[in-house]
């Protein structure tokens, strides 16, 4: 492209009023447990979207406060909850008590959920696998079919194809047009953003093209498929992001029980969220001794790369 590269940068407000209007299909926690965009799902909650599905392997905690804000009508997951403790309180609330309201469940293995947005990325109806074959995940999902290899008339299931309307992805860092470095555990991350319609990056760096362009091996997901870029510093805590701050152990865990009864999570929800207009107010709430403490102590670089010829 000639010229001077456009700039996608935007804020996280303007980012989810943009991109994630009420009834979208929303791919966030792609890569596990790793980079969970806390900080975009904050915000969906504060704009107050509705009628969301949200589609995702395993969102540690994330999806279950969304649901238990309202913003939630059907969920397309293998687990929500919190890995630290168990089950998340407010989607048990929602499933079993209508609480705040009902919502739909559409259960995955994490393998199964991974094909799908394979398929997706591939542009394909479905892929086939071994996966979930006997098991009880076919009845309670139509995306799942078993059927007969037409090569070896095995049997195999197809998984349907998943298209998100937006991904919402955390990164390492970006450049303005939204290429985008990214390592570490990466779960779904580039199949997620290749099969979904948008993709909105949440970068803790921003840095100059030239950067990105040094590795480009590295650059996972290239700007052409990036909607908007959010500069968002510690946008994944409480979860870790490798090479800049670790897990948030306690944070999890506090959560887990302050979330145990509908009138604990509404105090906790006022404090972390509602109350709290942006990110940088977030961190502040934190505090500097808590954030020290989740820095990267021991630095695992890796060797330098020669692209050269």
């Amino acid at each position: 492209m000639s010229g001077a590269a456009i700039s996608k940068l935007v804020s996280m407000r303007q980012a989810i009023a943009e991109h994630v209007p009420s009834g979208s299909t929303v791919l966030m926690g792609a890569a596990l447990e790793h980079m969970i965009p806390f900080s975009a799902g904050h915000e969906i909650i504060r704009q107050g979207c509705r009628d969301l599905t949200l589609v995702g392997p395993i969102s540690d905690m994330l999806f279950d406060q969304i649901i238990g804000a309202g913003c939630v009508s059907r969920v397309m997951a293998a687990w929500v909850g919190n890995a630290s403790a168990g089950m998340g309180h407010c989607f048990r609330r929602a499933v079993e008590q209508s609480i705040p309201h009902a919502i739909e469940t559409v259960d995955y293995t994490n393998f199964t959920m991974a094909m799908a947005l394979h398929a997706g990325a591939l542009g394909v109806p479905f892929m086939p696998t071994y996966a979930a074959l006997g098991s009880d995940v076919l009845k309670s999902n139509a995306n799942l079919r078993e059927f007969a290899s037409p090569v070896t008339d095995e049997r195999l299931i197809a998984v349907r194809a998943l298209r998100p309307d937006v991904a919402i992805i955390p990164v390492q860092r970006a450049d303005a047009s939204g290429n985008s470095h990214l390592w570490g555990n990466l779960g779904v991350a580039i199949d997620g953003a290749r099969a979904s319609r948008k993709v909105v990056v949440v970068a803790e760096e921003i840095v100059a093209p030239d950067v990105i362009a040094s590795d480009p091996n590295r650059t996972l997901i290239p700007g052409f498929f990036v909607s908007a870029v959010v500069h968002e510093p510690w946008g994944a805590h409480p979860s870790p992001v490798a090479g800049y701050y670790g897990r948030d152990h306690a944070f999890f865990a506090g959560y887990h029980e302050q979330s145990r009864t509908e009138e604990d999570f509404r105090r906790w929800l006022e404090t972390w969220v509602l109350k709290v207009s942006s990110r940088d107010e977030y961190v502040k709430h934190l505090g500097g001794p808590r954030m020290d403490a989740l820095k990267v102590r021991e630095h695992a670089y890796s060797a330098p790369a020669d692209f050269g010829f």
